[in-house]
C-alpha cells in the first residue's frame, strides 16, 4: 500500500460533529449502550490527549482518552479509537495511539485502560487484566479489557470499580 501523509493534530471543539459522525459510521447507534460508553458518559474526554488525523482537511480518525478512575487509583479510558473505514489498514489507528499514549506519559499519566481486541493493542504494550480485577459499569468481555502501563508498576495494587472522572 502506498504511504499516506497524515496530519496528527489535537482535536478542537470543531471537529466534534464530524468525529460524531465517524464513531456513528464506526459503531452504529448500538455504541451508546456499549459499556465503555456508559463509563465515559458524562465525562470529557481530556483535551490535550484526544487528536485526529487529517488527509488534507479530511478527518480520517479520531482518538480520545477520558479521565477515570479504577478503586483509588486515577488512570485514562482510551476509546474510542477510530479510523474511517476506506483508510483502515494504513497505520492511522497506531499512529493515533503512539501520539495520545506518549503524550499521556509526558504529562504524568500512569494508566490507561481500554475495551479491545488484545492482538490489536499489544502491539503498543496493552495486556489483559485479570477477571474481576477491575470492574466496569456494565458486562464486557474479560478477554477485551485491557491496561498499559505509562509508569512501570503503576498497576500494581490497582482493583475495584472503574468510573468515570
Amino acid at each position: 500500500m502506498p504511504e499516506i501523509a497524515i496530519d496528527l493534530t489535537p482535536e478542537t471543539p470543531d471537529d466534534g460533529a464530524v468525529i460524531d459522525k465517524l464513531h456513528e459510521r464506526a459503531f452504529g447507534p448500538g455504541r451508546f449502550a456499549r459499556t465503555a460508553f456508559r463509563l465515559r458518559e458524562g465525562v470529557p474526554p481530556h483535551p490535550k490527549l484526544s487528536y485526529v488525523a487529517r488527509i488534507g482537511s479530511m478527518i480520517v480518525g479520531s482518538i480520545r482518552l477520558t479521565p477515570i478512575h479504577v478503586g483509588e487509583a486515577s488512570a485514562l479510558l482510551l476509546g474510542p479509537l477510530t479510523v474511517e473505514p476506506a483508510f483502515r489498514s494504513r497505520g492511522i489507528g497506531l499512529t493515533l495511539m503512539q501520539a495520545s499514549l506518549t503524550e499521556a506519559a509526558k504529562i504524568g499519566h500512569r494508566l490507561v485502560i481500554l475495551v479491545g481486541d488484545e492482538p490489536y493493542y499489544s502491539r503498543v504494550g496493552f495486556k489483559r487484566i485479570a477477571p474481576g480485577r477491575v470492574v466496569l459499569p456494565g458486562p464486557v468481555d474479560p478477554l477485551r479489557l485491557l491496561v498499559k502501563e505509562l509508569v512501570e508498576g503503576a498497576f500494581e495494587g490497582v482493583s475495584g470499580a472503574a468510573r468515570g472522572g
